[in-house]
């Protein structure tokens, strides 16, 4: 955890200080639309040495207002769904962690701007809209309806306008015993 808040506080440092030598970064509106390999995973570390999560499809769009070269705003849309290996072999307990949603909220971003490759932290606040199954040795538990979550990402903006992402996106759920993310490629497009 300490050697985590130790490259954030250096990305944060690093871009406080040259950000105004950049010349790259998204600066104006934007719409990101990405996709991706979703999956979601049990809270709890389970006594099995198999992790049981489930594993699908991942996508998100965003209305980008960037502010400066390095800080934006992005309200976010998006979907995952997730299941879970029924392979009798590789799950005879019949486990599962599953996640059908849609996904609403609003992030900050802070980016460090430099030219082709432009490495980013995010985080914010939104809700997930879907069903919610935990099902393991330590969790059973099946939730519907509306949950909040704390999004954290990161990631690299690359290209020569760094308009092509790669990224992380993970889902703390407030209420559920799971969390979800995905693993996405992204791309901006102009609308100014």
């Amino acid at each position: 955890m300490s050697k985590i808040l130790r490259n954030l506080s250096l990305i944060l440092i690093f871009t406080l200080f040259f950000s105004n030598l950049a010349k790259a970064q998204t600066k104006g509106n934007f719409i990101k639309a990405s996709i991706g390999f979703g999956s979601s995973t049990s809270n709890y570390e389970e006594e099995n040495p198999e992790i049981i999560d489930g594993f699908g499809f991942y996508t998100q769009g965003e209305y980008i207002i960037g502010l400066t070269k390095w800080f934006s705003v992005r309200p976010y849309a998006g979907a995952i769904f997730t299941s879970t290996d029924e392979n009798k072999y590789k799950n005879p307990q019949g486990y599962k962690v599953e996640t059908n949603a849609f996904l609403l909220g609003t992030k900050v971003r802070i980016c460090a701007p430099i030219p082709w490759v432009a490495p980013f932290i995010e985080t914010g606040v939104g809700a997930s809209i879907g069903s919610f199954e935990t099902y393991t040795n330590c969790v059973n538990e099946k939730k519907s309806g509306v949950v909040a979550h704390i999004p954290i990402g990161f990631g690299l903006s690359v290209g020569p306008k760094n308009n092509i992402e790669i990224g992380f996106s993970f889902y703390s759920n407030l209420t559920t015993q799971q969390s979800f993310g995905g693993f996405t490629a992204g791309y901006y497009f102009p609308i100014n």
